[in-house]
């Protein structure tokens, strides 16, 4: 069963993904700060990480960074689920090693998981 790290910090929508990425198929493991998330992802080497950028702790920049510094992380597709959606920002992650960046605002649940089996390995 492919793995997916959900990091996010509202727990309303860890609720609804986690029901939504478990009905698909998947295995799913949460965070929600992202210190937590990167131990997460270094224990469990998930298949796909769900990332959000505005986090407590660490945020989602800083936290694709040490993911792309690790050589067991590096290579984890990460979709970017955020409410920023400023050029910059998108930009960043993407130059970050993001493979996708979705805005909350513009994508239901049933989208999302499109992008998931598009994304993973």
């Amino acid at each position: 069963m492919k793995k997916i790290l959900f990091i996010e910090d509202e727990p309303a929508l860890q609720t609804a993904f986690t029901d939504a990425i478990t009905d698909s198929g998947y295995q799913i493991f949460s965070a929600l700060d992202g210190e937590i998330g990167i131990n997460v992802a270094i224990k469990e080497i998930p298949d796909l990480i769900l990332l959000d950028l505005v986090l407590p702790k660490m945020d989602g920049f800083e936290v694709l960074e040490e993911l792309k510094k690790d050589d067991n992380t590096k290579d984890i597709p990460v979709i970017v689920l955020t409410n920023l959606e400023s050029s910059q920002d998108i930009e960043k992650a993407l130059a970050l090693g993001a493979n996708t960046y979705l805005v909350k605002a513009n994508y239901d649940l049933k989208e999302v998981i499109e992008k998931i089996k598009e994304n993973i390995k």
